[in-house]
């Protein structure tokens, strides 16, 4: 299938559906605090995609082939779990680290964006990883421009985690996103400087690392959806959408509360 281009019309709606989902972040990080439970945040979350900003919690009955629908409208990753994890009746606590992945559909165009949370203090070894795992983020955003390769993007992260001891998560990657959740193309986060698709403006994409503080491997649990370290390890994750530009690139996922760009 091939990559869609984006109108300039499409990208206005891709900026407001992007400051939503990052809204949705901004909101909810008050509430990231020991006690909580990950379905008490994705009630909140919920509400205020539904009730407040009129659009859509993408993840809520989203179902690819293969997969039974998924029941919430948020995704919460605890400590070892990688990605996909569905809320529960379980308890943030104490030194625990947290991703919460939010999609809004508005006007019928996507934005994705997830950022990890620390509850209380967390110990040097998660908030390093975290740190680290935000870095490579943004080394894999900077590798945007036109003319520039997939296979850059993955180079950059990949070459900046591996020499600390870090391992990249290899199957599952980011992707086009527009009027679907999930399009072309993947969006690899590790990979050869110089191979894959050449980047075009109008391009839209997510990337979004997912790095373990151990070995890459991973494994399913019984739900369907959660995916953990098989080594039960600690994993972070960070997201954004990005638009290629003219000249460079565009984050679409900002916000008042975004995180800073690392220097």
């Amino acid at each position: 299938m091939p990559v869609s281009i984006k109108s300039q019309q499409e990208i206005e709606k891709m900026r407001v559906a992007g400051r939503l989902t990052s809204e949705v972040l901004d909101y909810i990080t008050p509430f990231v605090k020991a006690g909580v439970t990950t379905n008490k945040l994705d009630q909140l979350c919920h509400d205020l995609i539904v009730n407040v900003q009129k659009a859509i919690p993408a993840p809520l009955n989203y179902a690819p082939s293969g997969h039974r629908p998924y029941p919430k409208s948020i995704c919460t990753s605890i400590n070892h779990q990688i990605c996909h994890g569905v809320p529960s009746d379980k308890v943030l606590r104490n030194g625990d680290i947290v991703n919460l992945d939010i999609t809004v559909i508005k006007d019928g165009y996507h934005g994705d964006s997830s950022r990890m949370f620390y509850i209380g203090e967390p110990s040097i070894q998660a908030r390093r990883l975290c740190e680290t795992t935000y870095q490579a983020l943004w080394h894999g955003i900077r590798a945007v421009k036109p003319g520039a390769y997939l296979g850059d993007i993955g180079y950059a992260i990949q070459s900046f985690v591996e020499p600390m001891g870090y391992s990249v998560v290899r199957e599952f990657c980011g992707h086009g996103i527009g009027q679907k959740f999930h399009e072309e193309p993947q969006v690899l986060h590790y990979g050869k400087a110089r191979t894959g698709l050449k980047l075009e403006p109008g391009m839209t994409f997510t990337i979004e690392p997912m790095i373990n503080a151990g070995k890459a491997g991973i494994k399913q649990l019984g739900d369907g959806w959660t995916i953990v370290t098989k080594d039960h390890s600690l994993s972070a994750q960070y997201e954004h959408t990005i638009l290629v530009t003219d000249t460079g690139f565009e984050v679409l996922t900002v916000s008042d509360g975004c995180p800073l760009p690392t220097p």
